[in-house]
């Protein structure tokens, strides 16, 4: 979990692999728009943004790594979830699904 300033903006930077079962959870509170950039991040991701209902509210699905350009949210979250690119798609995971943590 990323739950200090420091971990959020550190998140999964400089890594080189990340096994299918891991990831990293960002929480907010309160609630607010997010975005995120892969600087620094040489693996793809997946982003997925969760509002505060716990419902998805985007997938940003196999992320560039080193891009600057960042990802949105487009609306208020209360939960980001990084996990290895092409995951979700994997785990039929999509958004208005429900997010339990």
């Amino acid at each position: 979990m990323a739950a200090t300033p420091e971990q959020q903006s550190r998140g999964l930077m400089y890594r080189q692999e990340l096994a299918p079962d891991r990831g990293m959870i960002f929480p907010y509170d309160p609630p607010k728009e997010a975005s995120f950039w892969m600087k620094n991040t040489y693996i793809p991701l997946d982003i997925i943004y969760v509002r505060t209902d716990g419902t998805i509210a985007v997938i940003h699905e196999n992320t560039v790594p080193l891009r600057e350009e960042p990802y949105y949210s487009f609306e208020p979250i209360n939960l980001v979830l990084e996990i290895a690119g092409g995951r979700s798609s994997e785990l039929g995971i999509k958004p208005g699904d429900k997010v339990e943590w």
